[in-house]
């Protein structure tokens, strides 16, 4: 199955503001935080926040206005929640990176895949709806050496997506362009992801910066481009109101090298030969690695960059970090204490440079 979807683009909704928008996964940190915002919307009606599972005290205060229903999507009878409350926008950032304690695989694909199955069939059915955006990730797009400098919306993987996340997000996206191909009339909005980080989110993939020694890929020196935790947030509150379908990229401005990043956290590098990385590598850092999904290992070997014309130019959308800035502010959040000051570093690397050029000049 491709990633591109240049053809599949809806046409429906891009006009039409939301007045009553459902919202999945609010107990969680993106489904609830999307709710937090589009309350505050004197606009919006009414926000529908929908989980399997009760949110926090904190987390339902701070939904004020939205109306929480317990319900299931994997349950046909999401349907009617949408129909009873004539919902014309629904948002879905509800999708498991890793398999949960309980349940593993198995469950993993359930609540992902079958769960959106019966979302957007139910959207599908629903006369009001008319608008859907959902999250994504830019894990569809693989990781490997034939990889270009960056991923365009159109392109497939070059290299098949081993991980199960990946796989999932791939059937997720096909259900929606199905849905979007039956009811030409609905905008529905793919947003795909990359890697997120924040001060109080960080994807696991980027936590193993926490080890005062970081082993890498000898050889190896992947580009990475990220994603804050506020932007994401945004990208889909944003995408609510005003996204006219089709797939976008959303990632920070720039890219950042790992042998920068790890500088940039006081961090000492280990190169290690791949198949020192995938096993001791493990070993030495704690739970935190030993928990990597096979798409996180294919990062740190790779990397991926993404094309974000269409984010500015088709969903009008524009990330307030850059990619530095959000691993910094990540490297703020988490409190690290640095192993070698990366402003010492800095130091170093200019006395040097200013020693190469003298000396260059001398020869002149």
């Amino acid at each position: 199955m491709g990633a591109g979807t240049q053809d599949d683009r809806s046409i429906g909704g891009e006009d039409q503001l939301p007045k009553v928008v459902l919202v999945t996964g609010a107990s969680r940190f993106f489904g609830g935080n999307v709710v937090t915002r589009l309350v505050a919307d004197p606009d919006i009606e009414r926000v529908i926040a929908v989980d399997a599972r009760m949110p926090s005290r904190d987390l339902l205060r701070r939904m004020g206005r939205a109306e929480f229903i317990r319900a299931d999507i994997r349950n046909p009878l999401i349907r009617k929640v949408i129909d009873g409350n004539k919902v014309d926008t629904v948002v879905h950032p509800a999708v498991l990176s890793r398999p949960p304690s309980s349940g593993g695989r198995p469950a993993m694909k359930d609540y992902n895949v079958f769960g959106a199955m019966q979302l957007m069939a139910a959207c599908q059915k629903a006369t009001t709806v008319r608008r859907v955006v959902v999250r994504s990730s830019s894990a569809v797009y693989g990781c490997g050496p034939k990889d270009p400098a960056k991923f365009t919306e159109e392109m497939s993987a070059r290299t098949p997506p081993r991980g199960w996340f990946a796989r999932d997000m791939l059937e997720i996206e096909g259900f929606v362009r199905g849905m979007a191909r039956r009811r030409p009339d609905i905008a529905a909005s793919i947003l795909r992801f990359p890697p997120i980080v924040g001060s109080r989110l960080a994807a696991r993939g980027v936590q193993y910066f926490r080890s005062p020694v970081t082993p890498t890929i000898f050889g190896r020196d992947p580009r990475m481009q990220l994603l804050h935790e506020e932007d994401s947030i945004a990208a889909l509150t944003h995408a609510a109101r005003h996204a006219p379908g089709g797939t976008s990229n959303v990632a920070g401005d720039g890219t950042l090298a790992l042998s920068q990043a790890i500088r940039r956290a006081g961090r000492v590098e280990l190169p290690v030969p791949m198949g020192v990385f995938r096993s001791v590598g493990r070993s030495l850092m704690g739970p935190v690695m030993r928990e990597f999904t096979t798409e996180q290992l294919d990062y740190f070997h790779y990397g991926c960059g993404l094309d974000t014309t269409r984010m500015r130019t088709e969903l009008g959308f524009a990330p307030r970090w850059t990619t530095v800035q959000a691993f910094d502010d990540f490297i703020g959040g988490a409190a690290l204490r640095p192993v070698i000051d990366p402003n010492w570093i800095d130091a170093a690397e200019k006395t040097l440079l200013g020693l190469v050029g003298a000396e260059t000049g001398a020869y002149r």
